[in-house]
């Protein structure tokens, strides 16, 4: 490999050296203050979806230190801010739930195996360049998984919200523990939860607006909005602290350690690491999936691209950073994402200074966080969640396509109904299932010469010309194993009972592939056809697939030619037509 060769090697796989050389004072400035307004974002969030996951508070923090680091370096998006999110955390639960309690240092170090399991994936994958995969994932169907998912995040933090105890792994659990136990509801919790919650909604909503009208300069107005988690938390530690708020029922976080993130080795134990790596695939894929597509919608934003096998690179040394430093599995988050990118982050390097604001949050403001209710902490998970939940998808799936409909409602009742794992996995399933339904049925549709022109369109759309003795037939797909027997079918129906018909021509024009079930598919159709004395014919043949046709015998085994277009075909093929050597290449 050439001086030149390894360079561009280096850049794909460490993007920092690309944005790094044009790095100077004014992207230091804009990386650093939208580092600050994310750092009072993430730190708050970080704590409740560490108990989401239900980790120690602290493990949300150390979640948040070294992934930013890894992403900053091997990452490719300007604004995706990585760190612990909602979905991945009750992902989290789920999975490591069913290997230890919570609570126990084999649950804690079973998360860590999960990161790293879930890193290693991405890591290969990236390598691999194998991120066309998540293409299979129907985004309708993603859509409704993260929606229910956002219901039920939402439903498992109303027992924080009331203080009581409502666990469960599925909304009717969930719902019965909650109407099981809310008549041991704490008042003083209850006030402490919905104030917290009706503030945070009205900081989202009005703050900002209210802010601007008193002539709050538009930065700032922004920094003392995001800070609404933060003002949130104050308060009610301030309260829970000075009026003994633990002492009358209030559950408060407790003792966060502090300091550094400790450095942690995954523990090697082959049952549990079989154990949990479908769930490691499952959390990989949906975060690959949200990440990427919240980057690419933010790069467009600035004109710029991602490449999404580098970002699997990313993701997954960001995975496996987190549980290197006793996090858990992290991704791009939505939200943070967002506010990051309004903020005025230009680099990757913002998530970097945002590392070093939650580092020294972990140094120096643990303590301080002892007397935090852990219903400040529900209402802050149960703002976040609630705007990922878009069940209008239902209601636009079910007015645009059926199919995607059925498969959206039912991702979204079996996330409900059986839990997270049953969903997600129900929502890769059927968007493959979705995938190849649609595929196995293509759009064939037989076409004729729209009058005055050289094109040709569907007879039951246009007024066309038609010769009886010749079908077109044109393909709107790719051929392979699931859709070869349906086209077979399709031109077999057609034929069988027209004594007119002479020729049948295949126009190819939106045929990228033909895989070898299809090739022996069309071998089938060629011999039946020539049989009752029916010519087969191909047009418009694109080279790539030409050439792999020419590789075979079936060319030479054709009844009829390849036309360079349907025009050529049509005017040849008719009688008293031209003739001409074959085949054509196109």
């Amino acid at each position: 490999m050439t001086g030149t060769g390894r360079l561009a090697a280096a850049r794909r796989f460490f993007p920092i050296l690309e944005w790094g050389k044009t790095y100077n004072r004014d992207t230091l400035t804009n990386d650093a203050v939208a580092a600050v307004i994310v750092t009072i974002m993430l730190i708050p969030q970080s704590l409740a979806y560490a108990l989401l996951a239900g980790l120690p508070a602290e493990v949300g923090l150390y979640a948040s230190i070294l992934p930013l680091v890894a992403y900053a370096i091997f990452g490719t998006s300007r604004a995706l801010a990585v760190g612990p999110v909602a979905v991945v955390s009750l992902m989290t639960a789920a999975a490591v739930g069913n290997i230890a309690a919570q609570g126990t240092a084999e649950y804690i170090a079973a998360a860590v195996i999960l990161a790293f399991l879930s890193g290693l994936m991405l890591l290969v994958m990236g390598v691999f360049r194998l991120g066309f995969l998540a293409n299979f994932l129907s985004h309708p169907v993603i859509a409704g998984f993260i929606s229910a998912s956002g219901i039920l995040i939402a439903a498992s933090q109303l027992g924080q919200i009331l203080g009581i105890k409502a666990g469960g792994h599925n909304l009717v659990e969930l719902l019965h523990g909650i109407v099981a136990n809310i008549g041991q509801t704490n008042p003083i919790t209850l006030a402490i939860g919905a104030g917290a919650t009706a503030f945070l909604f009205w900081v989202r909503k009005g703050l900002k607006p209210m802010l601007l009208g008193a002539g709050v300069a538009p930065r700032l107005a922004d920094i003392l909005a995001k800070a609404g988690p933060v003002a949130a938390v104050a308060v009610t530690t301030l309260l829970a602290w000075g009026l003994g708020l633990a002492d009358r029922g209030v559950a408060i976080v407790g003792d966060i350690p502090q300091g550094l993130p400790p450095f942690t080795l995954p523990q090697f134990d082959a049952d549990i690491w079989m154990s949990l790596a479908g769930s490691a695939a499952l959390i990989s894929v949906i975060g690959f999936v949200e990440s990427v597509s919240v980057a690419q919608t933010l790069a467009a934003k600035k004109r710029q691209r991602i490449d999404p096998d580098q970002e699997l690179v990313g993701l997954g040394a960001s995975n496996i950073a987190s549980a290197l430093s006793g996090g858990y599995p992290v991704t791009g988050g939505f939200a943070r994402s967002v506010v990051n990118f309004d903020a005025g982050a230009e680099t990757p390097a913002a998530g970097a200074f945002t590392a070093v604001g939650i580092l020294l949050a972990a140094l120096l403001l643990t303590p301080l966080l002892y007397f935090l209710p852990k219903a400040t902490l529900a209402a802050t998970i149960i703002v976040a969640v609630l705007s990922l939940v878009d069940l209008g998808i239902v209601r636009r799936t079910w007015a645009y396509s059926k199919a995607d409909f059925f498969a959206v409602s039912a991702t979204i009742l079996l996330t409900l109904g059986f839990g997270v794992e049953t969903g997600v996995s129900a929502g890769v399933l059927l968007s493959i299932v979705l995938f190849l339904y649609k595929t196995s049925r293509p759009h064939v549709a037989e076409v004729g010469l729209v009058p005055g022109t050289q094109h040709f369109r569907n007879i039951r759309r246009h007024r066309v010309e038609t010769d009886p003795s010749i079908v077109t037939i044109r393909i709107d797909e790719s051929l392979y194993f699931a859709n070869a027997r349906y086209l077979e079918d399709f031109i077999y129906d057609r034929v069988v009972g027209d004594r007119a018909i002479r020729h049948v021509v295949l126009m190819c024009s939106a045929v990228n592939e033909i895989d070898m079930s299809a090739l022996e598919s069309l071998e089938a159709l060629n011999h039946r056809l020539n049989e009752i004395g029916i010519r087969l014919h191909l047009s418009e043949v694109k080279g790539p697939v030409m050439d792999r046709l020419e590789r075979t015998h079936f060319l030479d085994e054709l009844s009829g030619r390849v036309f360079l277009s349907q025009f050529e075909a049509m005017r040849a093929l008719q009688p008293g037509g031209e003739t001409g050597p074959a085949p054509l290449r196109c």
